[in-house]
């Protein structure tokens, strides 16, 4: 299991920084996920964690592939593409796997609850919806630009990173 410490301390302070950021920015900075995979490979050289320099590798490419479809249709922005990666240099290729599984279901939770704030719930239901039907060809009604329905996306990638951290 993940769940060492050091990780934990890892993935906490940098998903809540990255999360912080987004929610008041809109961005995730490239200084910040530069600094997490830095640290994630320094960890793993260093041998402090479970997790080896080969394992932070591949953890990063495998986060870095498992988000960029949400990236070329829209969904995601490259800020949380690059965040998602360099929280992998910490976690490993495994459980990358298993934070992906758990932000994509805080991620559509937090759509929901903005969706009911937004007073777009039943709209956003619809078309998500539509996007299953369809296969995604309905991708440029649902992102078009005065569509108001971007959110921060860090905040989901932090929970989820902590729930595979922590063994959920």
């Amino acid at each position: 299991m993940v769940s060492e410490p050091l990780v934990l301390a890892a993935v906490a302070l940098s998903g809540s920084a990255a999360a912080a950021i987004d929610l008041r920015t809109r961005r995730v900075p490239n200084q910040l996920t530069l600094a997490i995979g830095v640290l994630g490979l320094a960890l793993a050289a260093s041998h402090v964690t479970g997790v080896t320099v080969t394992g932070a590798l591949a953890g990063c490419v495998l986060g870095l592939l498992l988000m960029l479809p949400g990236h070329v249709i829209g969904a995601t922005g490259a800020g949380d593409v690059k965040l998602f990666a360099a929280i992998g240099t910490l976690l490993g290729p495994m459980h990358i796997v298993v934070a992906f599984i758990y932000t994509a279901i805080a991620g559509g939770v937090l759509a929901v609850i903005v969706a009911a704030r937004r007073r777009r719930l039943q709209e956003t239901m619809e078309r998500t919806a539509a996007f299953v039907r369809t296969g995604g060809s309905n991708v440029g009604d649902i992102e078009h630009g005065m569509a108001n329905n971007r959110f921060a996306y860090a905040p989901a990638i932090a929970i989820g990173a902590l729930a595979a951290v922590l063994g959920f």
